[in-house]
């Protein structure tokens, strides 16, 4: 083969591996929660009420190859109906919608495999209201595309406070960017910065005793940005509380 043709056939192999990342990666979808989203309410990354955690019910519980131990909690995808594959008859052509990842679709070793959310499968269980803007009802699952984008929020992200008199549970929420929490610290007004774990979903524990004093948080986003939150929860904070400034939030 001479060098033209070499370099024609790699411009097109380049272009069509470029079109297939642009269109995403094969996974499948079902739905959950009903037609309001209400039962997607709570969740295994711990956001409790998605509204007021910044969500709202767009918004998907991912299989476990997905969830990756709740380090994807807070992440949006970008999902398209496949109509290329089995059971594409289902699909609404031309629609996309982003959601939010916010809980775990567990394995059931009662079905073949594990199921949908079986290991090794990429899957979306989405709620209702989400699913329907690219799939039919009455199908129950879709092959579709998906694609990890950039979240968009409105406000700061937001610090859910729980835990104990010398036990701090933090759920972090309403990150925009990469929309996950890769590191955590907490600084008392008597402290220095303390590093965070992650306890479960979007919750990161200190073993300090904090109450009475004055917080401050630092966030390192998956994506790889640092911000420091100063002084953003007062001395009089309780538990069952949740600060933010509202503004300050990620790029990436």
């Amino acid at each position: 083969m001479d060098i033209a043709k070499s370099l024609i056939l790699c411009t097109v192999l380049a272009a069509c591996l470029a079109l297939a990342a642009a269109q995403g990666s094969p996974g499948t979808a079902t739905f959950y929660g009903g037609p309001d989203g209400s039962g997607t309410m709570g969740g295994a990354c711990g956001y409790d009420n998605l509204y007021n955690a910044g969500y709202g019910v767009l918004n998907a519980a991912l299989s476990q190859t997905l969830f990756n131990d709740g380090a994807s909690c807070g992440q949006c995808y970008t999902i398209t109906c496949d109509r290329s594959r089995t059971g594409g008859q289902y699909c609404k052509p031309g629609n996309s919608i982003t959601v939010t990842a916010t809980n775990l679709c567990p394995a059931n070793y009662a079905l073949p495999n594990g199921g949908w959310c079986g290991p090794g499968r990429p899957h979306f269980d989405m709620s209702q209201p989400a699913w329907e803007n690219i799939g039919i009802y009455q199908a129950g699952v879709i092959p579709v595309l998906y694609q990890q984008v950039k979240c968009s929020r409105s406000g700061g992200v937001r610090f859910s406070l729980a835990g104990s008199n010398y036990f701090l549970l933090v759920n972090i929420q309403n990150l925009a960017g990469s929309g996950s929490v890769g590191a955590a610290w907490v600084k008392g007004d008597k402290t220095g910065w303390i590093q965070m774990s992650r306890n479960w979903g979007a919750n990161w524990q200190a073993l300090a005793g904090l109450v009475g004093q004055g917080l401050s948080f630092a966030v390192t986003s998956t994506g790889g940005q640092y911000i420091q939150f100063l002084n953003i929860v007062p001395a009089w904070w309780q538990f069952g509380q949740t600060f933010s400034n509202n503004y300050q939030n990620f790029a990436y």
